[in-house]
C-alpha cells in the first residue's frame, strides 16, 4: 500500500482554512466598520415632525400627579396620520426626482460613496415609513391604507398649486409697478421724439396775393356816340 504524507497534505488544508478565515474575518469587520461610518453619516431629510406628533398623540403618556390621560379623539388621530401621508408623499417626490441624479454623478466619481450610502438609507427608510402608515391607518379605519396615500397626494398637489398661486399673487404688484413705469418712459420717449420732429422741421411760408392798379388788366369795351358811331373805350377789368 502507498504511504501517505498527512503532513504534507495538511499543510495546503491549513494554508486554505486560514485564507477563508482571513477573508471571513476581513468581511465581518469591513461590514461592521461600514455599518459604524453608516449610521454617523447625516440623515438625508430632516427630522419626520409629522410623523412625531401622529406618535405624541398615539402614545399620549400621563403627566405627573395625573392618573388617567383622556383619550384623543379618532379624527384628530387621522388628521395627524394624513399630515404624516402628505410628507411622506413630498419626500418620495424628492427621492425619485434625486434617484437618476445622484446615479449619474456617481458613475462619473463626481460624488463620493457617502453621498449614494445616505441616498439609499432615506429610500429604506421611506420604504419602511410608507408600510407603518399603511399599518396604522388600516388600524384607524377599515381598508383606509388602500386610500390614504391617494388622498394624501391630493392634497399635496392642492398645497403647491396654492403656494405658486401665491407667489404669482404677491409678484403682481411689482410687475404693476414696473409696467407704469415702463409705460410712463415709452410716452416721454415718444413726445421728445416728436417734439424733435417739430423743431427740426423747417418753417412755413405763407404767400399772399396783393392787387394793385398796376395789376389791372386793361379792357378795350365797345362805346356807341351821339352819331351812332362806335369808339372803343378803354376800360379796367
Amino acid at each position: 500500500m502507498f504511504d501517505i504524507d498527512w503532513v504534507g497534505l495538511s499543510v495546503p488544508f491549513a494554508y486554505i482554512a486560514v485564507l477563508v478565515g482571513s477573508l471571513i474575518t476581513f468581511s465581518s469587520v469591513y461590514r461592521k466598520r461600514k455599518a459604524a461610518k453608516s449610521a454617523t453619516l447625516a440623515p438625508w431629510f430632516p427630522p419626520h415632525l409629522q410623523r412625531n406628533i401622529y406618535l405624541s398623540l398615539l402614545h399620549d403618556e400621563p403627566a405627573e400627579g395625573q392618573e388617567k390621560v383622556p383619550k384623543v379623539p379618532d379624527s384628530l388621530l387621522r388628521a395627524a396620520l394624513l399630515r404624516r401621508a402628505v410628507e411622506d408623499i413630498n419626500r418620495i417626490i424628492q427621492i425619485r426626482s434625486a434617484k437618476q441624479a445622484c446615479s449619474t454623478l456617481l458613475q462619473r466619481g463626481s460624488v463620493g460613496d457617502d453621498l449614494w450610502q445616505r441616498f439609499q438609507r432615506a429610500e429604506k427608510e421611506m420604504e419602511e415609513e410608507l408600510r407603518d402608515v399603511v399599518m396604522e391607518a388600516n388600524a384607524l379605519a377599515n381598508n383606509w391604507g388602500q386610500s390614504i396615500f391617494q388622498s394624501a397626494n391630493e392634497i399635496a398637489a392642492n398645497t403647491v398649486f396654492r403656494k405658486r398661486l401665491d407667489e404669482i399673487q404677491a409678484q403682481t404688484e411689482s410687475e404693476k409697478q414696473w409696467w407704469e413705469k415702463r409705460r410712463n418712459s415709452i410716452k416721454n420717449e415718444f413726445l421728445k421724439e416728436i417734439e424733435s420732429e417739430a423743431l427740426s422741421a423747417p418753417p412755413k411760408t405763407q404767400t399772399s396775393k396783393v392787387s394793385s392798379d398796376d395789376d389791372a388788366i386793361l379792357v378795350d369795351s365797345p362805346v356807341v356816340n351821339d352819331k351812332g358811331s362806335i369808339r372803343k373805350k378803354k376800360g379796367k377789368k
